[in-house]
């Protein structure tokens, strides 16, 4: 069990997913989140609800905010997962979008380095770092992208993560902070009140649900790995458990070949499920969109013995059907 944790983005998707496990394990959890995400205030309701008294502190303050971790980062671990997430919003406004993920995490690392914290820092980072990939062939995409795979940051929001990545890595080299990063795949499970700029399997099955006509950017061939949110935190957990043996390196995290799908076969899989045609809407393709990205998890199954335990045959009902009580919710997102 980890004592004490600080979760900023703690009320977003993959927040709640965390902080419901770090509960149910006796943490005392502290979140930060300035609630802007669609839907956080439900998953904030939902969170204190779930906590047992004395469990649970809730911040919400802005990232940018010099200084504002301070009083927070003396702690045993830090899951850094606030952020602005969507390609099309860097696109359109790239100053907020560097500033959330740049100087938020600059400022984040500055209180742990000035506090002189030793808590163990997890950064959630993206696999748009790489770019499009489309100098590599579909073969070789289709095997699973490794570290050792070339950066290109491809759209403001891939320059953004990747350079706040980099400040957690040379943080770690240079003056010992305990940080890992994890460059994620799509992520998806319960919780996810996805749109459609990010988060687009929950937001494809709910507008499903609901009957609503799907944008489809580009042809559909799309190819992604899909990894449950409950093997994410199950990784996570691993990442503070063993941190020396992590400390200053980057994983890239994902469903692995097992796990790949396009957005034309989820499309399909949706119908099959709902047991109706699902209607769609061709759209220009936007811009860093990669057409394949498929995660070979070699690293951190190598170093951390992780792999995905729950495919997306087993995932993707899971999701569904928790859309499918919620669906109140999702009609006024």
């Amino acid at each position: 069990m980890i004592k004490k944790v600080l979760v900023t983005g703690g009320a977003g998707f993959i927040g709640t997913n965390l902080v419901l496990k770090l509960l149910s394990e006796g943490s005392n959890v502290t979140i930060f989140d300035n609630l802007s995400r669609c839907g956080s205030k439900y998953n904030l309701d939902l969170l204190r609800k779930s906590a047992p008294k004395g469990k649970l502190e809730v911040i919400v303050k802005d990232i940018r905010q010099k200084g504002v971790f301070d009083k927070l980062v003396n702690t045993d671990a830090i899951f850094h997962l606030a952020a602005q997430t969507a390609v099309t919003t860097s696109v359109v406004d790239p100053a907020s979008d560097l500033d959330i993920n740049i100087l938020g995490t600059f400022n984040l690392l500055e209180s742990v380095r000035k506090n002189k914290s030793k808590a163990v820092v997890v950064y959630s980072s993206t696999n748009k770092v790489y770019g499009s990939l489309d100098y590599l062939k579909h073969s070789v995409l289709m095997k699973g992208i490794s570290e050792k795979t070339n950066l290109d940051f491809h759209s403001p929001y891939g320059c953004s993560k990747g350079g706040a990545e980099s400040y957690v890595k040379d943080y770690s080299r240079i003056y010992g902070i305990n940080g890992v990063v994890l460059r994620q795949s799509c992520i998806y499970g319960t919780h996810q009140m996805g749109v459609e700029d990010q988060g687009w399997v929950a937001h494809i099955g709910a507008s499903a649900i609901l009957g609503k006509t799907i944008n489809i950017y580009g042809d559909g061939s799309q190819i992604r790995d899909l990894l449950y949110v409950d093997d994410l935190v199950e990784l996570y957990l691993k990442a503070i458990g063993n941190y020396k043996k992590v400390s200053g390196m980057v994983f890239n995290v994902g469903g692995g070949t097992d796990n790949a799908i396009s957005v034309e076969d989820y499309i399909k899989f949706l119908s099959k499920y709902l047991d109706r045609n699902i209607k769609t809407a061709k759209r220009k393709i936007r811009p860093g969109d990669q057409s394949v990205f498929i995660s070979d998890n070699l690293l951190v199954k190598k170093v951390l013995d992780w792999e995905p335990k729950v495919g997306y045959k087993l995932g993707l009902p899971k999701m569904l059907s928790w859309i499918n009580e919620n669906k109140k919710i999702f009609k006024k997102l």
